[in-house]
Parts: structure tokens; C-alpha cells; sequence
């Protein structure tokens, strides 16, 4: 991996005309340290955003019940992107509380495609499904999450019409596999799935996050800013794994933090430094700073 050059863009990279609008960051690994706080330094630099007439949207993989780690920091902004696009959640109503504004489901029927095809593509894989409210997984899925599950089951009865919690939309289902390379079985996923659906993993472990054909960060994060008149020239964007490089190649500006992945690294248009180092807040003070 390329050593970190600029501690906000790479140097070949022109600074954009474009004013920017709106802010989107990934939350693990970018926005968050790695015991998962939020510096006083990144807390001061979203306020500053906002205060200055930019928005933030937090765009991350985790579902709504796992925001409780930002919920004191959302300013007046409120909305993110979970679940790798698959919602859009208010989180003004406080931890336990939040409420979905946009659902985009995967279909029972394309999870169960995919499920089929990647466990003849890889056997030994294992899933996981995760709902609005609920989260199921198999037996020998292993515990991989703070919680709980609602009930364990074969993928194939947790997704069947008449399961516990069939009229709740799934949002993604999660993949295991207990050998696999993580780079390697999301190749062999994606070859195996086809456009049944959408793959992508934000794990270091090998965990593939299955979403609805065309359901990404991206896309749910270009609908949000067309609702707002914004375009994509007027977004900045951060990320570190995978499943934020679509992401990062829609904005009009985007950066990889000090500690991302070699593909989100070539998907960026800049680099900031990792996480540790507050890496979000040494790019949001330098845009203020231009401003003014």
C-alpha cells in the first residue's frame, strides 16, 4: 500500500472549484477510532460542517440498532445510511428509537438465489439474515455480533414466507466462510451470485454483506442527495473497505483513510491519514479552512 502523501489529497490531485454540500463518511475504520469512539476534534469538525452549511450523512454497513455510537454526535442533520444503503434511518428519535425513512429490500427470492448458489459455489459458507428489527442466523454461523440472535435456523426456513418475521423486509443477508481468503471469496461470490444481487464485504474476516440487485452506499446516497438538489460534484465522501468504493467513485471528491483497503485506495480520488489520527476531521477543517 502506497505511503500517505497528503494529509488531505494526493498531490497530483487538483483541489476541486466545486463548493461541497454535503458530507458523506463511512462510520468503522473512518469516522470512528478503532475502540469505536468519536474524537472531541472529529465531534468539533462535523459541527463546524453543519454550522457552516454543509450536511453529514454517516453512510455505513451496520444496521440501525448499532448507531447508538453516534447518536449524541448527529447534530442537526439526524439521517444515515445503513445497512449498505439498504435503509435511511432518522436517528433523532435516540437509541431504540430510530425510524426508517427508505426501505430497499432484498427480495426472499433473490436471497434465497444467492444463498443456493454460494454454498455450491463455496460449501462450508454460512449465513446470517438481518431485518429491520430482526437478526437470524444459522447454527453454526459463528458470533461474529454483539447480540443475540432471534431465533437459529437453515437460511432456507429463516427466508421461507411463513418464517418469524416474514413481513419485515430483509435488508442483507451475511456470508461466512471459515477458510476462505476474504478478497478471494468475495470474487467467487460475486461470480456466483451474478446480478441477483449485490456483494460486498466490510469485514478483515472473510464476511460477504449480500444486498438487493443495485443497492449500494452509492446509490442509496445519490438518491438522498437528489431528493436535496445536490449533485455529485458537491459531495465528499470518506471511506476505508470495499464496500465504500462505490461510493467513493460517485463523489465529486473522496478520500481514503491512511488505514484502507488497496481498492478503496484506487477508487479515491485523495488520501487523508488513518482513522487513529482523525483523518475525517484533518480534511473537514482543511475544506472550512478554504472557505473562509
Amino acid at each position: 500500500m502506497a505511503p500517505v502523501t497528503s494529509a488531505t489529497r494526493q498531490p497530483e490531485t487538483p483541489a476541486s472549484t466545486v463548493q461541497p454540500r454535503l458530507i458523506a463518511t463511512d462510520l468503522d475504520g473512518t469516522l470512528l477510532r478503532d475502540d469505536k469512539s468519536v474524537s472531541e476534534r472529529t465531534v468539533a469538525a462535523l459541527a463546524a460542517a453543519e454550522e457552516a452549511g454543509i450536511e453529514v450523512f454517516f453512510v455505513t454497513g451496520r444496521p440501525a440498532r448499532w448507531m447508538d455510537v453516534v447518536s449524541d454526535h448527529v447534530h442537526g442533520h439526524g439521517l444515515a445510511i445503513c445497512g449498505n444503503g439498504a435503509a435511511v434511518v432518522d436517528l433523532h428519535g435516540g437509541p431504540g428509537t430510530h425510524r426508517f425513512v427508505k426501505v430497499r429490500e432484498l427480495a426472499r427470492e433473490n436471497a434465497l438465489d444467492a444463498v443456493r448458489l454460494l454454498r455450491d459455489a463455496a460449501p462450508g459458507t454460512v449465513y446470517a439474515v438481518e431485518q429491520t428489527y430482526g437478526f437470524y442466523q444459522e447454527p453454526a454461523y459463528p458470533k461474529l455480533h454483539l447480540e443475540i440472535p432471534d431465533l437459529r435456523a437453515p437460511a432456507e426456513e429463516l427466508l421461507a414466507p411463513d418464517a418469524p418475521g416474514a413481513g419485515e423486509p430483509v435488508l442483507k443477508i451475511l456470508a461466512y466462510h471459515p477458510e476462505l481468503d476474504p478478497d478471494a471469496f468475495l470474487m467467487l461470490a460475486r461470480l456466483a451470485v451474478g446480478d441477483r444481487a449485490t456483494i460486498t464485504r466490510s469485514s478483515p474476516s472473510a464476511l460477504l454483506e449480500i444486498s438487493g440487485p443495485g443497492v449500494s452506499k452509492a446509490s442509496t446516497l445519490a438518491l438522498c442527495c437528489a431528493e436535496r438538489g445536490i449533485s455529485h460534484e458537491e459531495v465528499v465522501a470518506f471511506g476505508d473497505m470495499p464496500n465504500d468504493v462505490e461510493m467513493l467513485s460517485w463523489a465529486g471528491r473522496s478520500y481514503a483513510m491512511g488505514n484502507a483497503h488497496p481498492d478503496v485506495v484506487a477508487a479515491a480520488s485523495g488520501r487523508t491519514v488513518a482513522n487513529n489520527e482523525d483523518g475525517v476531521a484533518v480534511v473537514i477543517e482543511q475544506i472550512l479552512a478554504d472557505r473562509s
